[in-house]
Order: structure tokens, then C-alpha cells, then sequence
């Protein structure tokens, strides 16, 4: 049987190597990124897109470097004519706000990959209650079918 698959979104990747923050809740997160890193990953087939290697390399070096390293083995979605289509369409459609592309970029690499979920910590654009439902009609009305978007606290065994 095959595992399900998960798009790990850069901010996953930024939460498992970052140092721990003073913010009591993006601490609590960090915590939650590393434990489900370390004992849930393995439970399901990991992908990333080229958008997350150029955000994981982005920033301070040494941390990049860490960023880069923890996905390093991991498979990438290609980013073709569909995925940036789907992206254009979720932002004309109002889904995902024009100022936040890379994010409708994430979304639509998943879509358009067929994976299982996206795992994120982006609550702003991606994994956001009050946008999912016109994030799913764009997706779908395009024929696609949306992953499911979450938090690693929502993906536990």
C-alpha cells in the first residue's frame, strides 16, 4: 500500500530548523514541526516544489543551509504550465489574494502534483478557514482535486 503524500510548504521547513522563538505560540509550533518531524513524517511519501527550495535558500546562510538540508532528499513537483495556470486562476478568482502568488503557487503544485495533503504553517493565505471553500471551487472547477490543507497538529496519528 502506498503512503500518502504531503507538499511540505516552506514554512514546515522554517519551523524545523529555526531557533526556538520568544513568541510563546510560533514556539509552541516549532515544538509541534519537530516532534511530528521526527516521529509522523515517515508515516507518508514527502514533496517539495522549486518554490520551496528558493524560499529555503533565501535568508541567513547558515540557517538556509539547514532549511536546504533537511529536504534535500525529497522529490520535487514540477513547476509547469498547469501549476502556474492554477496559481493565476486561484488569485483572478479572489482565493488566494494577488499579493500572495508563492502561496497560490504552493497550493497549485499540490493540486496539480494529486497529493494527499499540504502540510503548512502559513494560516494567512493556505491553511486558512475562511478561504478554503474558494480555494477548493477554483481548484475543483479547473478539475482538479484539493489536497488537504493543514497544520501538522491536525495530522497526527
Amino acid at each position: 500500500m502506498d503512503k500518502p503524500s504531503i507538499y511540505v510548504e516552506t514554512s514546515m521547513v522554517s519551523y524545523l530548523v529555526a531557533r526556538p522563538s520568544r513568541d510563546l505560540i510560533v514556539a509552541a509550533h516549532q515544538q509541534l514541526t519537530v516532534t511530528w518531524w521526527r516521529d509522523q513524517s515517515r508515516n507518508y511519501d514527502l514533496f517539495v516544489s522549486q518554490i520551496v527550495v528558493d524560499e529555503a535558500r533565501a535568508g541567513d546562510p547558515e540557517t538556509a543551509a539547514k532549511r536546504l538540508a533537511a529536504i534535500e532528499n525529497l522529490p520535487l513537483i514540477e513547476i509547469n504550465d498547469n501549476v502556474i495556470h492554477l496559481a493565476q486562476s486561484l488569485i483572478k478568482s479572489n482565493a488566494v489574494p494577488k499579493k500572495a502568488a508563492q502561496d497560490a503557487l504552493h497550493i497549485s503544485a499540490a493540486c496539480v502534483g494529486g497529493l494527499d495533503y499540504l502540510l503548512t504553517w502559513n494560516c494567512k493565505h493556505i491553511a486558512n478557514a475562511k478561504m478554503r471553500s474558494a480555494i477548493e471551487k477554483t481548484c475543483r472547477g479547473a478539475g482538479y482535486a484539493t489536497p488537504i490543507i493543514c497544520t501538522p497538529e491536525e495530522l497526527e496519528d
